[in-house]
Formats: structure tokens, C-alpha cells, sequence
């Protein structure tokens, strides 16, 4: 891999490495799109904690987010990204 790949890698690590994000993570990966409503109601989190978080991996290139009148909707843009949080996960094991 060529550095600017490398570094755009490590980028998006970093995004994800956060207990809530990689929850929002998970919970894009298992439901496509959600709202900022049900993401932060699934995680039992504070609309403005997950909004936070939202904008952290929306700005890191992680989530594309469409607006819909008021509501805002989020998805995975790379949804292999599962895949690596699934890898760590057994790792534990």
C-alpha cells in the first residue's frame, strides 16, 4: 500500500476507535440507515452524544448522512468496516 492509502486508513481507524462509535457502527452495519433518533434511542445515548459521534465519522469519511426534510438519516459509506470491528471482536475470544 502506498502511504496516502495508509494514512487514510489510519484515519478512519481512529474514527471509529470509540465504544459509542463502534456501536454506531454495528447498528448501521445490522439496519443500512437510520435516523439520529433511532440511533440514539437504540444506544440508550443522549441525542446530542450521538449527534456528536454522528459528525465525528460523517466528517471522517465513515457515514454518508441524507437529510430528509428535518430528519437526518446515516449509513455506513464503506460497510466493510464491519468486518474489522467483527475481527477485533475475535480476537477477545
Amino acid at each position: 500500500m502506498n502511504t496516502e492509502k495508509l494514512e487514510s486508513a489510519a484515519e478512519i481507524l481512529k474514527a471509529i476507535a470509540h465504544p459509542i462509535r463502534i456501536s454506531i457502527v454495528e447498528l448501521l452495519d445490522n439496519n443500512n440507515e437510520l435516523s439520529v433518533t433511532e440511533i440514539h434511542e437504540s444506544l440508550k445515548i443522549e441525542q446530542a452524544v450521538a449527534s456528536h459521534h454522528l459528525s465525528i465519522l460523517k466528517n471522517k469519511d465513515v457515514l454518508i448522512a441524507n437529510r430528509v426534510g428535518k430528519n437526518c438519516f446515516y449509513k455506513l459509506k464503506h460497510p466493510q468496516l464491519s468486518q474489522i470491528i467483527t475481527c477485533i471482536e475475535n480476537c477477545h475470544k
